[in-house]
């Protein structure tokens, strides 16, 4: 993966983003400081990532709807947002795992039909939040681990293209080391990026995963 894989890593999670809003009819921006939408983003999600440090808050938070229950993710931890009624929600880090030998561990199974992403969002508690378009989008892998029952226990997302981020990892039976050892050997020849805070980082690094660099998400009370 050429480049700071902590830039990489930001693009990839701002198009996931992009790709989350647009699967609500919210249409985002993105140019060479960072992602936006001006409309407020679904639950979990942030209304802006930026892209490069150094980014100009004033200039980032006229792109949005800065009131309350703003979310802005600070890709490089160098935004102060505290003047503009904005606290630190979380810190993270970003990760990053390079291609490698798969692991012995069975990859996870994709969702491909509505009625299995119903029940994977069921079983990972965002319910509607994903939406059907989400499968439609090449960029876009929803993956699951079920019991003998067929039973969704576990899953995770992949997207992107050539390099894929990592994100909604949840289980439900197992330490979540196994469901990231199982996202690596679903696509073993492909960088892997996302970010984790403590103590869901633990088992990312136990699965061949390194720390890039931190990053904070703000919120708007």
């Amino acid at each position: 993966m050429p480049g700071d894989p902590r830039t990489a890593a930001a693009r990839n999670n701002a198009e996931w983003c992009d790709i989350v809003c647009g699967s609500h009819g919210l249409a985002g921006r993105t140019d060479a400081g960072a992602w936006s939408v001006p409309h407020r983003s679904p639950p979990w999600y942030p209304d802006a990532v930026t892209l490069r440090p150094g980014v100009d808050a004033d200039a980032l938070l006229t792109r949005i709807d800065a009131g309350p229950g703003a979310s802005v993710k600070d890709s490089f931890a160098d935004l102060d947002l505290t003047g503009y009624g904005f606290r630190v929600l979380f810190d993270a880090q970003w990760i990053h795992r390079p291609p490698a030998k798969p692991p012995v561990d069975a990859p996870l199974t994709p969702v491909t039909t509505p009625d299995e992403l119903t029940a994977w969002a069921a079983a990972h508690g965002g319910g509607e939040l994903f939406r059907p378009a989400l499968l439609a989008d090449s960029r876009v892998r929803v993956l699951a681990r079920h019991d003998e029952h067929g039973v969704t226990t576990g899953g995770a997302v992949l997207s992107g293209d050539g390099q894929y981020g990592v994100s909604n990892l949840f289980t439900h039976t197992t330490n979540p080391r196994d469901v990231w050892l199982a996202v690596c050997a679903t696509l073993p020849e492909a960088h892997l990026v996302g970010y984790e805070s403590t103590p869901d980082l633990t088992p990312a690094l136990e699965a061949g995963f390194t720390t890039t660099g931190p990053l904070r998400v703000w919120l708007n009370d």
